[in-house]
C-alpha cells in the first residue's frame, strides 16, 4: 500500500463523505437506529455524531481500512456511546447471527467488491425484527447521466479507492433477499454523476 492509499485517499474520503449534502443525507437515516447497532463501512465515524445515544446500545464498526479508521478518534471520543470496530470487509462479518437490532450502511456499497455478499451479511447479522437503514449513491435515473458513469467508472474507482459511481442500489437489495421497506432517491446537491442517492429502510 502507497502512500496515497495511506495518508492521501483517507483524508480526501474524509473530507468528501463529509461535506454539507452528504452530511444531510446521513442526518436523514442515521437518528433511526436502535438497539445494538453493526456499521458496514464505518470510516472515520462520519456517522458517529448523527446517532441518538438514547436510543442505541452502542456501534460495532466493520471496515478493512486502519488508515481510515485512525481519522475517527475524536468523533469517537465525543459520543457517549460504545464504539468498537472489526477490521473486515463487510463480505465476512465475523459476527453471531441476529445479533444487531439495526444495520446502517452509508456511502459504502459503492466501494465493498462484493456488495450483494456484504447485504447477505447484514441480512445474517440483523435479528428477525431489525432493520437495515442505508443511504448510498448509485445509477441515476437519467440514462445520459447513467451512460456517463458507465464510462468514468473504470478510472474513477482507481483514484477514489474501488468507488463505484453507478451500481444499481435498489437491485443489489433484491439480489440479497431484502426487502425495501422505504424507498427515497434524487439528486443532492453538487454533481449529478455521484449525486442519484438513494435512502431508506430494509429487512
Amino acid at each position: 500500500m502507497g502512500l496515497y492509499s495511506r495518508h492521501i485517499l483517507p483524508r480526501c474520503l474524509d473530507m468528501a463523505c463529509g461535506i454539507g449534502p452528504i452530511d444531510k443525507q446521513r442526518a436523514k437515516i442515521v437518528p433511526l437506529a436502535k438497539g445494538q447497532v453493526v456499521e458496514i463501512g464505518i470510516g472515520s465515524g462520519l456517522n458517529l455524531a448523527h446517532y441518538d445515544s438514547a436510543r442505541i446500545s452502542g456501534v460495532i464498526g466493520v471496515d478493512p481500512d486502519d488508515h481510515i479508521w485512525a481519522l475517527s478518534s475524536e468523533r469517537r471520543a465525543a459520543v457517549d456511546f460504545p464504539v468498537e470496530r472489526i477490521g473486515l470487509s463487510g463480505e465476512a462479518i465475523t459476527l453471531d447471527d441476529n445479533c444487531a437490532d439495526t444495520v446502517v450502511v452509508t456511502y459504502s456499497l459503492c466501494t465493498i467488491p462484493d456488495p450483494v455478499a456484504a447485504l447477505k451479511e447484514m441480512r445474517r447479522v440483523l435479528r428477525p425484527d431489525g432493520e437495515i437503514l442505508f443511504c448510498e449513491h448509485g445509477k441515476a435515473v437519467d440514462p445520459k447521466v447513467s451512460k456517463w458513469q458507465n464510462r468514468i467508472d473504470p478510472v474513477w474507482k482507481k483514484l477514489s479507492g474501488g468507488c463505484h459511481t453507478g451500481r444499481d442500489i435498489p437491485a443489489l437489495f433484491d439480489q440479497a433477499g431484502l426487502e425495501i421497506l422505504d424507498l427515497n432517491e434524487r439528486y443532492i446537491p453538487g454533481p449529478k454523476i455521484l449525486g442519484y442517492n438513494y435512502w431508506g429502510r430494509a429487512r
